[in-house]
C-alpha cells in the first residue's frame, strides 16, 4: 500500500519508524513531517489541519491508507473528508472523536455508561459555574470544554483560584471557543496513568499502560507541559486494573458510541487516576499519547499497518499483538525556556552517537534541517527511547544516550522513570 501518515512530533516520528518497517507498505509519506520522519518517509509541507490539502494530496499521490496521528485533524472531521473521497483512513470519525473535542460529552457518556469517573457538572454561565464552585469547595477542577493543547485544566486548590480558572476561560477567552463551556468536577486522587486500546468499533484490544511526566522539572515541579518523558509498561497498572480498566471503561465508552450510531475506530487513550476505588477515568484522548507513543511502539512486535488496517475495517474480532516483554522508557529533550517561549534554530550535534547506544532509538519531534545541520524547530524537540530488561536498565541506557548528544540550548528531567523503580525496587 501507498501510505499517508498525518503530523509532525514525536508521536508521528515513532508511527512512522513501525509503519515504514510493514510489509504492506510500499511507500511512506508524511504530512507535514520533520527531520526524523524524513529519514523514515517522504515529507510533504501540507498542515495537518489542512483538511482540503491532505484529501488533494491523498489524491494526487494515489494514497490507499491514511493514518492520523495528531488530535486537532481528528476532530475537526478529518476522516470524515477522507473516507468521503473514497481514502482509507485511521482514526475516528469527527463524532466519534468529541470524546476528545469536547469534555462535557465525554463526562455525559460516563454517566449513561457507567463508567467510574469523578462527580461534575457543565456551565455555559460563568456566574452558575462559580456559585457551583462556592457551594462544592475546594479542591476543585475547572476544565475547558473544548481543544486546548493539553492547558485548559485547572487544579483549584482553593475557591477563588478556581474562580479565576472560569473568568479566565468564560470571560476572557484565553482559550478561544474552547471555554465557552466549561466543566467542573470533583479532585480524583491516586496515581496517574495512561492506558491505550485499540479499536475498530465493535471490539478492543490492549495496546498497553504507561506513565509520562508532565511536569517540567525534576521532582514534577513547575508548569505542566505536553509530556517531558515516558515508560511502559506501569506497573501500577496490574493485569487486575488492566482487566477492569477494559471492562468498566473501555468497553462501556465503545458500545455507548455504538449505540448512538457513532462506532469508535481508532485508538482510544484513557488517562486512569488509579486509587483506593480502583482506576477511574479522567478524560479520553483519541489518538497515541505523545510520548506514550515513543514507549508503545518500540515495545510492539506485530505489524502496526496491518493492526490499523484490521481496525478500520472492523476486524479486530480474532486479531492478536505481540508484545515485547522488555521495558521501554522516553527521555524529551526540550528547548530552554518550554513550556514558555524557546528560541529555535539552534543547532543539535550527537544524535547518530545517541543511536549507536544499545537498543536506543532517537525519535524527532520539533526539529528540521538547515543543509547539513539539524537544528531546534519547537518546544519539545527530541524523544530518546530506550529498551531494558527492567525500567532502571531502560533508564539507564536512556540517559547514556541524552548524555552523548551535544545541545547546550536543550535540557530534560534526570528522574524519569523514578516512581516505577522506587516501586520494583
Amino acid at each position: 500500500m501507498r501510505v499517508l501518515l498525518v503530523g509532525s512530533g514525536g508521536r508521528e516520528h515513532a508511527l512512522a519508524w513501525a509503519l515504514a518497517a510493514s510489509p504492506l507498505c510500499d511507500e511512506l509519506i508524511c504530512a507535514p513531517g520533520n527531520a526524523g520522519i524524513a529519514e523514515e518517509a517522504r515529507c510533504v509541507p501540507v498542515k495537518a489541519e489542512d483538511i482540503p490539502g491532505i484529501v488533494r494530496l491523498a489524491r494526487e499521490e494515489r494514497i490507499d491508507f491514511v493514518v492520523v496521528g495528531p488530535e486537532a485533524p481528528l476532530v475537526a472531521g478529518l476522516v470524515d473528508a477522507l473516507e468521503e473521497a473514497g481514502i482509507a483512513a485511521f482514526g475516528p470519525r469527527k463524532a466519534a472523536a468529541a470524546l476528545e473535542g469536547s469534555k462535557g460529552f465525554t463526562k455525559d457518556l460516563c454517566t449513561r455508561k457507567a463508567i467510574p469517573t469523578a462527580a461534575y457538572e457543565r456551565f455555559t454561565d460563568a456566574a452558575m459555574a462559580k456559585a457551583y464552585i462556592s457551594a462544592r469547595g475546594a479542591p476543585i477542577v475547572v476544565k475547558a470544554d473544548g481543544l486546548a493543547a493539553g492547558k485548559g485544566v485547572v487544579v483549584a486548590q482553593s475557591v477563588e483560584e478556581a474562580h479565576k480558572a472560569v473568568d479566565a476561560m468564560m470571560t476572557e477567552h484565553v482559550f478561544g471557543a474552547a471555554g465557552n463551556e466549561v466543566v467542573i468536577e470533583d479532585l480524583l486522587v491516586g496515581e496517574e496513568a495512561s492506558y491505550f486500546a485499540l479499536c475498530d468499533g465493535t471490539h478492543a484490544i490492549p495496546l498497553g499502560a504507561a506513565q509520562d511526566h508532565k511536569r517540567v522539572y525534576d521532582g514534577d515541579r513547575g508548569p505542566n507541559t505536553g509530556g517531558m518523558g515516558a515508560y511502559s509498561p506501569a506497573p501500577v497498572v496490574t493485569p487486575d486494573i488492566a482487566r477492569q480498566t477494559m471492562d468498566r471503561i473501555i468497553l462501556p465508552a465503545l458500545q455507548g458510541l455504538a449505540e448512538a450510531g457513532t462506532p469508535f475506530k481508532g485508538v482510544l487513550f484513557a488517562g486512569l487516576m488509579i486509587g483506593a476505588k480502583g482506576p477511574q477515568l479522567i478524560e479520553f484522548n483519541v489518538r497515541f499519547g505523545d510520548p506514550e507513543c515513543q514507549v508503545l511502539v518500540p515495545r510492539l512486535h506485530s505489524d502496526l499497518l496491518a493492526a490499523f488496517v484490521a481496525a478500520r475495517d472492523g476486524q479486530l474480532k480474532n486479531f492478536a499483538l505481540r508484545w515485547d516483554d522488555r521495558a521501554a522508557l522516553c527521555v524529551v529533550m526540550a528547548a530552554q525556556g518550554y513550556p514558555g517561549t524557546v528560541r529555535a534554530g539552534t543547532k543539535i550535534h550527537g544524535v547518530e552517537d545517541a543511536k549507536a547506544v544499545d537498543d536506543v532509538l532517537v525519535f524527532h519531534a520539533g526539529t528540521r534541517r538547515e543543509g547539513d545541520a539539524l537544528v531546534a524547530a519547537g518546544g519539545r524537540v527530541l524523544g530518546i527511547t530506550a529498551l531494558g530488561a527492567t525500567v532502571a536498565e531502560a533508564q539507564a541506557r536512556a540517559y547514556r544516550a541524552v548524555d552523548s548528544i551535544d545541545w547546550p540550548e536543550g535540557f530534560c528531567r534526570r528522574d524519569i522513570g523514578a516512581l516505577a523503580i522506587a516501586r520494583t525496587a
